[in-house]
């Protein structure tokens, strides 16, 4: 049962890092694929209808979180109160430059919200890249399960880092870069016009580098975490995962350059963001939050659950709510499918 709810947690996680990942990416790149405001706004409107939707799934693997590993949940949001903090601003910063945009028809006041909506947008995604970073890397944990840690030390990880070190900044430079590509690849999608040429564009400019990154970012994980890859090892069908990210990879490449495909390249960026993050969650299992000073102190699937009768109820109840959820996000994708346009009242 623990290892189910792992799984689950996981999926709920990467299901909001694909589907509010292209609102981050299109904060990310705002001023990339949009040079006047009217192009801003077209983009905006790409994620208007969506946006915020996209966010239950955070709410949902957080809830789930603190159902299924309560220990985890309390060590994590004591550990990280204070990056979890300013995630929590920045998340209402990008809100608030979404929503009050159109509210005053002044160029002045719309371009302010602009540059709050993807100045927010950026820090998101450099904080939830550091985020898995940490997990990753490990923390200081203590005998009683909890933690410290300050927003950064020497910049160096050891057995006492901080939230940021070189590790931790690199792997929110690769949440940046993919997450930009990804929301440009969406923007591309909904979009017409020099909106779409630029997005276009920026998705190409994206997936090579992405390619490098990915590369640079596995040679750092092995140097800071060398047993990393011991389950790939244990268990060898896990290799279809290296290998999906490949071919999402090739998917965005070949749909940027040989044939345009704004579709395939899509679904070749939420393809890979879902086999990097399957990836992480297979390399670490049973782990949840590794220690950085003794492995036996890591909190794992085994020893922070909840107790099995409570995780089989809870499942009764997640299945409903997921049929719920799918439903409505069908609903909600089928009503406003196709390109957007600035005709009619929106963003």
């Amino acid at each position: 049962m623990e290892t189910l709810w792992f799984v689950l947690v996981a999926f709920m996680l990467t299901a909001y890092v694909v589907l509010d990942g292209f609102d981050l990416g299109t904060g990310a790149v705002h001023f990339l694929v949009g040079k006047t405001q009217k192009e801003r706004a077209l983009a905006l409107r790409a994620i208007g209808p969506v946006w915020d939707g996209n966010e239950v799934w955070l709410l949902a693997a957080g809830g789930a979180l603190y159902f299924a590993f309560p220990t985890l949940y309390a060590s994590s949001f004591s550990g990280f109160y204070l990056p979890l903090t300013m995630v929590l601003w920045l998340l209402m910063l990008r809100a608030l430059g979404v929503e009050l945009r159109g509210h005053v028809d002044n160029s002045m006041w719309r371009s302010m919200w602009d540059v709050v909506f993807s100045g927010a947008s950026v820090l998101l995604a450099i904080f939830f890249g550091a985020a898995l970073g940490n997990v990753v890397r490990g923390v200081p944990l203590r005998s009683d399960g909890y933690f410290f840690v300050p927003l950064w030390t020497d910049w160096m990880p050891g057995p006492s880092p901080g939230v940021l070190d070189w590790y931790t900044v690199l792997t929110g430079v690769v949440a940046l870069v993919v997450l930009g590509t990804h929301g440009a690849n969406f923007v591309a999608l909904k979009t017409e016009g020099d909106v779409n040429t630029r997005a276009r564009r920026v998705g190409l400019y994206g997936a090579s580098a992405i390619v490098v990154l990915t590369v640079v970012s596995l040679a750092a994980t092995l140097y800071v975490r060398p047993g990393i890859l011991a389950n790939f090892s244990a268990r060898p069908w896990g290799i279809v995962l290296p290998g999906l990210v490949a071919v999402a990879l090739a998917a965005m490449l070949w749909s940027r350059t040989v044939r345009v495909d704004d579709l395939t390249a899509f679904l070749g960026s939420a393809g890979f963001i879902v086999a990097m993050l399957g990836g992480a969650a297979f390399a670490l299992y049973p782990t949840l939050l590794p220690s950085s000073t003794d492995p036996a102190l890591s909190l794992t699937i085994h020893n922070v659950a909840a107790a099995p009768y409570g995780l089989g109820v809870g499942i009764v109840w997640w299945t409903i709510g997921f049929v719920l959820a799918v439903g409505y996000f069908t609903y909600l994708y089928r009503s406003f499918r196709g390109k957007v346009t600035l005709e009619g009242e929106g963003y």
